[in-house]
């Protein structure tokens, strides 16, 4: 007889959608999006934290282990069941993202990464999480930079985004929704991943995606570059007043914002 702790986790497939550790195709994206989790954990150390969009669930179990009291939110059932299983600290709920199950004023802080983008109602998305949060609390927000990730369009290049921001637009969205935005920061690639940049042809990424849409499989080397990157190849900073590596220049915007 099977004991119900020896069932097999449920697996979740990988559509484009989102992103999962331990896959070596991944491991750049995983990293890139881990980032933010580090940036902010100590912000929510001791705190009671929804993540809202928590796919996989490794980013909410990262702020749990930190000390952060963690409650999630994913419309997606299997990732609800797989984030279940595979992190038991977690307290999952299954449920759309514009109608939160949680009462007013229940959480300090929302965090919300990679996620807005895939959104169809973005300003109601944004009063639920004003009403979730306890008055003075934090907002935190990732999204890829519209300028950036799919420069010169307005339809998103990736099939699962609705709608891209600027940080402009991020700052405006947030601030119609009765957020004061107390940081806008961006996600930049540190020293190794502009070195990795120039190996090739000027972009690291479009080596990946371009090799990806048309079939072909990875060079060795390549292979060998993506499995070494670590969180801390990428960078976040404030807008440089240089204009050097300016805020529309970033990868993807991180926004800080105060109910």
């Amino acid at each position: 007889m099977t004991n119900a702790t020896d069932a097999p986790e449920p697996t979740l497939v990988l559509t484009g959608e989102r992103t999962a550790p331990g896959i070596a195709e991944e491991n750049y994206w995983f990293r890139r999006h881990e980032v933010a989790y580090a940036h902010v954990v100590d912000m929510c150390r001791g705190r009671r934290v929804l993540e809202a969009g928590s796919g996989e669930g490794y980013g909410a179990d990262m702020l749990a282990a930190a000390g952060a009291d963690v409650v999630c939110v994913d419309y997606d059932e299997a990732a609800v069941a797989h984030s279940r299983a595979l992190y038991p600290r977690l307290t999952v709920h299954q449920a759309n993202l514009v109608d939160l199950p949680l009462a007013d004023d229940d959480v300090d802080v929302v965090v919300n990464f990679q996620v807005i983008e895939h959104l169809w109602d973005q300003p109601r998305f944004v009063a639920e999480c004003r009403r979730v949060l306890r008055p003075g609390g934090v907002l935190m927000m990732s999204t890829p930079n519209r300028l950036t990730f799919s420069p010169g369009r307005d339809t998103p290049l990736n099939p699962f985004h609705t709608r891209e921001l600027s940080a402009a637009e991020l700052t405006e969205l947030l601030t119609d929704g009765g957020f004061a935005v107390t940081q806008m920061l961006g996600v930049h690639h540190g020293s190794a991943l502009r070195a990795l940049d120039k190996r090739w042809n000027g972009s690291f990424v479009d080596a990946q995606i371009d090799r990806a849409l048309a079939g072909e499989a990875w060079p060795t080397a390549l292979a060998a570059d993506v499995a070494s990157i670590r969180t801390d190849d990428f960078e976040i900073h404030p807008d440089d007043p240089a204009g050097l590596r300016g805020i529309d220049e970033s990868l993807d915007l991180l926004a800080v914002a105060t109910a």
